[in-house]
């Protein structure tokens, strides 16, 4: 009955994070997988919200820049569950990813809407073989 930011369900996240740090992300390569994780990449390359920006447009062709003042990251989610300066508490990737659509102006996906599993599942496969930082801090 918790939701995905309950605190219990981000304790018991951070432990498991913790005990992987360093691992590498090895996602499965389940061919059934396969149609979520290019529903993910759909939704990583469609344009949302009243700015008319995808997540690619910032994280993949302007990773490494600047916007109002912060650096754009490539957007990994080898360091979720996170704690974040801003949140002043720990939170999960789809709270992150949350708030980047409500920055373009893009209405979220309810929280247990399939499109962040589709979305999360194709972030793990695009860090594949990156180490596993978390629970890491952020600004």
């Amino acid at each position: 009955a918790w939701g995905p930011q309950a605190a219990q369900v981000l304790e018991l996240q951070a432990a498991l994070a913790h005990a992987s740090r360093g691992h590498v992300v090895t996602p499965a390569a389940d061919p059934g997988l396969a149609a979520w994780r290019d529903q993910g990449a759909r939704l990583w390359h469609t344009r949302l919200g009243q700015l008319d920006l995808a997540c690619a447009d910032c994280h993949d062709r302007h990773a490494g820049k600047r916007l109002g003042g912060q650096l754009i990251p490539p957007a990994n989610g080898v360091g979720y569950p996170t704690y974040r300066l801003e949140w002043q508490t720990l939170g999960p990737l789809q709270r992150r990813l949350r708030n980047c659509l409500t920055g373009v102006r893009a209405e979220p996906w309810p929280s247990e809407a399939p499109e962040w599993v589709a979305l999360e599942l194709f972030l793990a496969w695009r860090d594949r073989g990156l180490p596993i930082e978390a629970p890491a801090v952020r600004p």
